[in-house]
């Protein structure tokens, strides 16, 4: 398997970078799994599509925009209704999706090849990717698992909090270079290692 070239480019400059005179208040890393998919249940259809993500993932989506699950090597969420955005570590989850979500049920998206995940975990992770979006990012309000979509500007996200301190972001590899280059200057004030 030939592994897929980083958007991200000479931007992705591993290291520690911005403020060096205290701890890093945050880790910026590319997870590059190996599926990014996007279910679409037809109306009505939403149980049977959450039992049929179920049986290819395991996961158990609960039916709301923004609530979801998330493991060590796969997260879903809901982020709009009747859509749900899956990340797995694993290649070949959209064929597993493919076959239980049946053309009566809804339509299953590969957006493996077409979007970049990046990862932004620490004590300073709220606080980097509030500069960047008009979302809450505090435990409160978007405890873990929670998803949304948003946009920076015209670069549209999909977030996730997978930790206590950690955020998932998957956005268009076109625009990813650009938003990448963004956040390490969000994230210079507070210092950043990128790993």
């Amino acid at each position: 398997m030939v592994e897929r070239e980083s958007p991200l480019g000479p931007a992705y400059r591993p290291g520690r970078h911005g403020n060096v005179a205290e701890a890093a208040g945050v880790t910026l890393s590319e997870t590059r799994p190996g599926s990014i998919v996007e279910v679409v249940s037809w109306p009505g259809s939403e149980k049977a599509a959450l039992a049929a993500i179920k049986s290819a993932t395991g996961l158990a989506l609960p039916n709301m925009p923004g609530a979801g699950v998330s493991k060590k090597d796969k997260a879903g969420y809901g982020f709009a209704p009747r859509r749900w955005l899956i990340i797995d570590g694993r290649e070949g989850v959209e064929q597993q999706l493919q076959k239980a979500v049946s053309d009566k049920i809804g339509a299953v998206n590969d957006l493996s090849h077409g979007r970049t995940a990046i990862r932004v975990s620490g004590p300073r992770a709220e606080w980097v990717l509030s500069k960047l979006f008009a979302v809450d990012f505090s435990a409160e309000a978007f405890p873990v698992s929670n998803g949304c979509s948003t946009a920076h500007h015209e670069i549209f996200a999909q977030i996730q909090r997978t930790g206590k301190n950690q955020f998932d972001l998957i956005v268009f590899c076109s625009f990813a270079r650009a938003f990448w280059t963004t956040l390490c200057h969000s994230a210079e004030e507070v210092g950043y290692e990128v790993s």
